[in-house]
């Protein structure tokens, strides 16, 4: 019976259109951190969550698929998870996932959480995507 390779001895395939997800996560990072910077009223907090939710989902799936992989699911703890099965997440930036991951559970119907971020809160969940995108920018890179 032929031996198993790790994961590190194969050569893995890049997930087409990579880049584009990279893109669309700096994109949305740009939007939540102008929408809070002009704290005009145009946006919600509930928006800017979703809106920094979404830029580090992109660019957390544009890291995986460049490797040839995806995450199970959507949630922060599994991006977090996906991580982690190929670089050594900061202990800062792992915690800031959690944060982020409590305040919207919305895959069980029967268990939804929803909870308003403050301002404050709202300031620590753009510093962790920004934290984020900085991370994987060398590894974002064509």
């Amino acid at each position: 019976m032929p031996q198993l390779q790790s994961l590190r001895q194969i050569h893995v395939m890049p997930i087409a259109d990579w880049q584009l997800y990279r893109q669309h996560g700096e994109q949305f990072l740009r939007t939540a951190q102008g929408a809070f910077a002009k704290d005009d009223g145009r946006f919600t907090a509930e928006a800017i969550y979703n809106i920094c939710a979404m830029a580090m989902e992109k660019l957390v799936m544009a890291f995986l698929m460049r490797r040839g992989d995806l995450a199970e699911n959507h949630t922060m703890a599994d991006l977090l998870r996906a991580l982690h099965r190929h670089i050594q997440v900061p202990a800062t930036l792992a915690e800031g996932f959690v944060f982020i991951d409590d305040f919207q559970r919305i895959c069980d119907l029967d268990t939804q959480v929803r909870r308003r971020p403050s301002h404050d809160q709202l300031a620590r969940m753009l510093a962790t995507a920004a934290a984020l995108a900085a991370f994987l920018a060398s590894d974002l890179t064509d």
